[in-house]
């Protein structure tokens, strides 16, 4: 009787600190390191998984959280994630919800662009002030994990912390790409170094569980999702109006400040920064036993509701793949890839490790009475083409006996129509491969 009281006790909390808790999820800068992906659209506006963008996944884990008010912070390319939003996350009238865009504007205060994560939230503190609040949870809008926020906040109030930075444990070869955070044997943060090189790891260790031990997983990552207490938030902001950065600036100065603690998490995350890290994260959603679960019934992921028909195959054979839905795939071979909404792979054609994002409409449909205007009239893979290695954009149209594959192991390059990054090869939205195009 006592732990069901005490259960409902800890529900009863975490509900009163979610209704007092503001997201704000960071938009990105202008995602170069995504190129061409960001050509036309935001980072969080990336598509994943065939279906989904990757503003889906923080979004997706704040709903799934009970925190109902979310501000998004962009300020390139914004118009495909501000079309994405208002079409997927409507809250009803009987509760408070929303999912705000915040782009940066000019104010008689300041006529210039984010310079910098911190930045960005110290420019947005009148909007995000008009509503009653404690605490701000900052998350990133391009990585893929799921968390159950209410963890966090609790361990953040358990722990009477200033501020807590959720941290991951990764190995020494890993740990130069990170932020590194050194914590004593309570979990409060002490060091902080920024994306130390493996020479200098030397002492920057934190005690870690003995699993974690055993992998060599001995060095705390920052994972960029933080929760401050609304004054320590508006004080670090206004008092260093020169520190436009959380990890690098903000951060080190606060472990000098404030009570900052380590939130440890051991789950899937991947900080999808890079055409190579976007490429693999997508396949590894198609393994048969990927570490992150798509298929969760308590994690669900949140995105439009487009209303297509379900995938048709015909006489194919496909291996560890995933195929959304209002796809039409006829006498092919599919293999290790992630076939995206509305795709349409034609007779003959082989596709091996390849991110396929789909098509806004179909090849069979009037040009004329289709939306969006823009895009060559067959998008999907023709007759006979063979595709291995790349990721092809939105309304891609390859023609008939092509072969895209980088034979020549190429690491970076371009041509007509295409990019080569991270060694794979990158078709743009909305280009067109000619019939009998080698790449």
């Amino acid at each position: 009787m006592e732990q069901v009281q005490l259960a409902a006790e800890l529900d009863l909390e975490a509900l009163r600190i979610n209704e007092r808790t503001i997201a704000v999820i960071l938009g990105g800068g202008a995602g170069t390191r995504l190129f061409p992906l960001t050509l036309k659209r935001s980072k969080p506006a990336v598509p994943l998984a065939g279906k989904y963008r990757l503003i889906d996944i923080p979004i997706s884990n704040c709903i799934n959280s009970g925190i109902n008010r979310i501000f998004v912070l962009t300020q390139f390319n914004s118009a495909s994630l501000n079309r994405h939003i208002a079409q997927t996350y409507r809250f009803d009238r009987f509760r408070t919800g929303f999912v705000t865009i915040l782009a940066a504007e000019q104010t008689p205060s300041s006529r210039e662009w984010f310079q910098g994560t911190a930045d960005a939230v110290r420019r947005s503190l009148a909007h995000i002030g008009v509503f009653r609040h404690d605490y701000v949870l900052i998350l990133s809008g391009d990585q893929l994990y799921l968390m159950d926020y209410r963890l966090l906040l609790t361990h953040h109030r358990s722990t009477q912390a200033d501020i807590t930075i959720a941290t991951i444990p990764v190995r020494a070869e890993e740990a130069p790409a990170f932020g590194i955070l050194k914590t004593n044997e309570e979990g409060l943060i002490t060091e902080f170094y920024e994306k130390p090189p493996l020479h200098e790891l030397a002492g920057k260790e934190s005690p870690v569980s003995p699993d974690m031990a055993a992998q060599g997983r001995l060095y705390l990552a920052s994972m960029g999702i933080y929760v401050f207490n609304r004054a320590v938030l508006r004080t670090l902001l206004e008092q260093h109006q020169r520190d436009h950065d959380f990890g690098k600036q903000i951060i080190p100065r606060a472990i000098q400040q404030y009570r900052v603690v380590s939130y440890p998490f051991t789950g899937y995350w991947s900080d999808i920064g890079t055409i190579r890290s976007f490429y693999e994260a997508n396949l590894m959603l198609a393994q048969r036993h990927p570490p992150f679960d798509m298929y969760n019934p308590q994690m669900p992921i949140y995105t439009n509701a487009r209303m297509l028909p379900p995938a048709k195959v015909q006489s194919s054979f496909v291996q560890d793949s995933i195929i959304a839905e209002g796809s039409v795939i006829i006498n092919s071979q599919i293999v290790n890839s992630v076939i995206g909404i509305r795709s349409v792979i034609r007779e003959n054609a082989t596709v091996k490790n390849v991110v396929m994002m789909g098509a806004d409409y179909y090849p069979w449909h009037d040009p004329s009475l289709r939306d969006p205007v823009e895009g060559p009239e067959n998008p999907g893979i023709g007759e006979e083409s063979y595709v291995e290695g790349a990721i092809i954009d939105k309304n891609v149209s390859i023609g008939r006996r092509c072969v895209i594959k980088n034979r020549d192991q190429v690491q970076e390059g371009e041509g007509p129509n295409f990019y080569i990054r991270d060694g794979i090869v990158v078709l743009p939205k909305n280009a067109r491969i000619e019939d009998g195009t080698i790449i």
